[in-house]
C-alpha cells in the first residue's frame, strides 16, 4: 500500500479493520451475517507477458492489494453481488439465466465465476456477496482475477467443492474467457489463487506445475518498485485478442500446436520459416517476442537461483524491448517510466500485464528507490502526465480464508 504522496518506502498501516468493516457493510445491506470473508490479492508479473497463452512460462508474485469477499449461501437460485468500490446498488441475478456476454460490468466476473462452476456441474445454489477490493483497476494489476478467485475461494468453502486452488484458478479464467469474453491466459489467476508470501511463482502454463522461488530483495540491498502510470487500459477492446490470434498464427505456420513448443535455439530458423512462407510481418514479431520471453524467463529464474538478482535489470530492459517493438503493447508513459529510471540509476525495468496502459516494474538498488522514483515523478510532471503512483512490490500471500 502507499500513502496518498505516493511513498515508496514502507506499507501503510490501516487505520480501520476492513474485515470488520466489510463484515459490517454485508449485515446492513443484506440483513444478515456472512458466513466468512476472504482475501485474493493482485499480482504484479516479473518477466513473461503474453507467453501464459502460448503455454509458456511467466514468474508473478502476489501483493498486499486484494479483493475482499463476504459471502453467503443462498438457497433459492438468486445471486446477490454488491461492491463498496463500485456506486450503484445490488445487482441481483438468476443462476438458471447466467449467459456469457450479457454485460453487467464488473458484476461479470463474480457471476462468470458461478456460472463457470455450474456448467461444470457443481451444486452452487445462490450467494449473498459483498466485495471490496484494494487492487488498482486498469493498471495491470489482476483486478479482475482478484475479483475472480476470491469468489471461486468462497463459494469453494460453503458449498464444499473440493476443488484445488489451481482447480479454481482454472474456473476464473473460464469466467474471464467465456463468461465476460476476455481471451486471457492462466496466470493471473494461477498467481492470485497460488503465490506464497516472499515468493515469486515460477509457472509453466501448459501444464501448471510451478515452483515457489525465494524473493526476498531486501536482503540484498534492492527493491522492487510498481509504477502505476494511471493510464487505465481495457483488455476487451480487441488489440489483446488480435495478438493471441496472431500468436496462433504463427503456431500453425510453423506446424507446432503453441509457441511453448519453438526452442530459443531454434528462434533464427523459425523466423525464417515464417518469412519464407509470405506470414504477416506482425506474426513474425510476436513469436519473436514469446520465444525470447519464455528464454528471459528462464534466465531470471537462474539468476534468482544463482543469488544474482541485480543481473536481473538488463533481462528486465530486455524485455520492455520486446514488448515495446515486438508486441507493440507498450504507451509512451510505460515508455516514459523505463527511460527515466534508467537514467537515474535503476538496475532495469519493464512493462507489467497486458499493456496498452497499465503498470510498469523497476528494479533499483534500495538505497536510490526514492532518487528512482523522484526522478519518474518529475518526468511525468515534464511530460504533463497524470503523477505516476508508485509503491514497492511486497511478495505476498496468494487466496485466503479470514474469517
Amino acid at each position: 500500500m502507499t500513502t496518498e504522496t505516493g511513498a515508496t518506502t514502507g506499507t501503510d498501516e490501516p487505520t480501520t479493520d476492513p474485515v470488520a468493516e466489510l463484515t459490517a457493510s454485508f449485515t446492513e445491506l443484506y440483513g444478515h451475517a456472512p458466513e466468512g470473508i476472504w482475501a485474493a490479492p493482485g499480482r504484479v508479473n516479473l518477466i513473461g507477458e503474453y507467453t501464459d497463452f502460448n503455454d509458456g512460462f511467466v514468474m508473478p508474485l502476489a501483493l498486499p492489494h486484494t479483493a475482499l469477499a463476504a459471502v453467503s449461501r443462498r438457497t433459492d437460485g438468486e445471486l446477490r453481488l454488491h461492491s463498496t468500490d463500485v456506486p450503484g446498488g445490488v445487482v441481483q441475478l438468476r443462476l438458471d439465466e447466467l449467459a456469457p456476454h450479457q454485460g453487467h460490468g464488473w458484476a461479470a466476473y463474480p457471476a462468470g465465476v458461478v456460472w463457470a462452476l455450474r456448467e461444470a456441474g457443481h451444486p452452487v445454489t445462490g450467494a449473498d456477496i459483498q466485495l471490496s477490493s484494494t487492487v488498482p483497476t486498469g493498471a495491470g494489476l489482476s483486478s479482475s482475477a482478484a475479483l475472480e478467485v476470491v469468489t471461486a475461494l468462497a463459494l469453494n468453502d460453503l458449498f464444499g467443492l473440493g476443488l484445488s486452488l489451481p482447480e479454481l484458478a482454472v474456473t476464473g479464467r473460464r469466467a474471464e474467457n467465456a463468461f465476460v469474453g476476455v481471451p486471457c491466459g492462466i496466470m493471473d489467476q494461477m498467481a492470485s489463487a497460488c503465490c506464497t508470501e516472499g515468493h515469486a511463482l515460477y509457472l509453466d502454463t501448459r501444464d501448471l506445475t510451478r515452483r515457489q522461488v525465494p524473493f526476498d530483495l531486501s536482503a540484498r540491498g534492492l527493491r522492487l518498485l510498481v509504477v502505476d502510470t494511471q493510464v487505465k487500459h481495457a483488455l476487451g477492446d480487441g488489440a489483446y485478442a488480435e495478438r493471441r490470434a496472431g500468436c496462433e498464427a504463427g503456431a500453425a505456420a510453423l506446424g507446432v500446436a503453441t509457441l511453448r513448443e519453438v526452442p530459443y535455439a531454434a528462434l533464427g530458423e523459425a523466423l525464417a520459416t515464417l518469412a519464407a512462407s509470405g506470414a504477416d510481418e506482425s506474426v513474425v514479431r510476436y513469436v519473436r517476442h514469446v520465444v525470447g520471453d519464455n528464454e528471459r524467463v528462464e534466465r531470471v529464474m537462474a539468476l534468482l537461483d544463482a543469488g544474482d538478482a541485480r543481473a536481473v535489470g538488463p533481462v528486465l530492459d530486455a524485455g520492455h524491448a520486446s514488448l515495446r517493438d515486438d508486441l507493440r503493447v507498450s504507451c509512451p508513459e510505460l515508455d516514459l517510466v523505463v527511460s527515466a529510471a534508467g537514467a537515474a540509476g535503476a538496475l532495469g525495468a519493464r512493462m507489467t500485464g497486458g499493456g496498452f496502459g497499465g503498470s510498469a516494474v523497476v528494479l533499483v538498488e534500495e538505497e536510490r528507490a526514492e532518487q528512482v522514483a523522484e526522478a519518474v515523478r518529475k518526468a511525468f510532471a515534464e511530460a504533463g502526465h497524470t503523477a505516476p503512483r508508485i509503491f514497492p512490490a511486497v511478495p505476498s500471500a496468494g487466496a485466503r480464508r479470514l474469517v
